[in-house]
């Protein structure tokens, strides 16, 4: 079943899934807006900013026109940061021909509207142009894909044979696809962990514990949980891939730009120094600001977030905030028994 895939973004996530497919048999085509990265993917065959020591498939094309990067394209795979994924929709839909599958492996939540990347795709993107909209989220560092580690993640859409679709595209002996009929819980999973990835950096960068980082793992996959299922989620979706997996992999490893950002917060290091330095999309900041917002207006109790939002955008400081969240009255453990 070789196809043709139009991968949008060609950052570290966006390569390393590129190089999948092309491993699958797929023929595969990069778009992005940098000519020097660009034609450092076509004449070297290498991605060095983003994954320094991969070289790439030779079959594996890139190009600065999103009209040829799509044109005869069974499946589009979104890999572009979250602000830009409805201007990149709209700009794409007058170009489809033949109504392609339509794929996001982008991680947050459109600032304002707090909608999830499927809904803005689905409104920017008349069902009359396109298949469906699939979901792929799970813990995956593009490092350690790009080498070939073991990798499991989840393709999520309405449809099950849609799922079953992406399934079959990315499936190899070293990346492992599920499926999943749950959208909403995979993407809520997979924005939100983010931000308690911020939360358990700054744990280590104040010299904190294991203990502590497993509270803020345990207790942000809580709240989590508790806005994914007010917004229609399942809560079994949160113990998969895309929930305990995802915090596991992002609270954890220093390849997180979200878990760096915050141990370098926890270490003092002003925001704006930090995100200037990290020369990547820090996914978690934005996602904090449309969260707080989302929980407010359904009226979710989430303190993590709600601390880490007063870090970043209120100015509080890091350790005040933390011990507001260890003086707060006494809760009950289990919600869903």
């Amino acid at each position: 079943m070789k196809q043709k895939i139009a991968v949008l973004g060609p950052g570290s996530w966006g390569t390393a899934l590129a190089q999948v497919l092309s491993e699958n048999g797929h023929e595969v085509i990069l778009w992005g807006k940098n000519p020097e990265q660009i034609n450092e993917i076509n004449e070297k065959h290498t991605n060095h900013y983003y994954l320094p020591e991969l070289v790439l498939p030779k079959n594996i094309r890139a190009t600065l026109s999103l009209e040829e990067a799509v044109t005869g394209a069974d499946s589009i795979l979104f890999v572009i940061p979250t602000k830009a994924i409805r201007e990149t929709a709209r700009q794409l839909t007058p170009l489809l021909q033949n109504k392609p599958s339509i794929i996001h492996a982008s991680k947050g939540l459109e600032q304002g509207s707090h909608k999830r990347i499927s809904e803005i795709l689905a409104e920017e993107i008349p069902v009359e142009s396109r298949k469906e909209i699939i979901v792929l989220s799970g813990p995956s560092h593009a490092e350690e894909v790009a080498v070939h580690d073991i990798t499991t993640i989840t393709a999520a859409s309405k449809s099950l044979d849609a799922a079953t679709y992406v399934q079959r595209l990315f499936m190899n002996d070293y990346f492992r696809v599920y499926t999943n009929q749950d959208v909403i819980g995979v993407e809520m999973g997979a924005a939100l962990k983010n931000i308690i990835a911020l939360g358990a950096g700054a744990m280590v960068g104040l010299g904190f514990g294991d203990n502590a980082k497993a509270a803020i793992m345990t207790r942000g996959l809580a709240e989590i949980s508790r806005l994914g299922v007010a917004m229609g989620a399942n809560p079994l979706t949160f113990i998969g891939l895309s929930g305990v997996g995802g915090l596991i992999v992002t609270c954890t490893s220093i390849h997180s730009r979200n878990w760096r950002t915050g141990h370098l917060l926890g270490q003092g290091e002003p925001l704006e120094t930090v995100l200037e330095n990290m020369g990547m999309v820090v996914e978690g900041v934005s996602t904090t600001k449309a969260a707080m917002e989302l929980s407010q207006q359904l009226g979710v109790e989430m303190p993590i977030t709600e601390a880490i939002y007063q870090v970043l955008y209120e100015g509080q400081n890091i350790q005040s905030a933390l011990k507001a969240i260890m003086l707060r009255d006494g809760k009950t453990e289990n919600e869903y028994t």
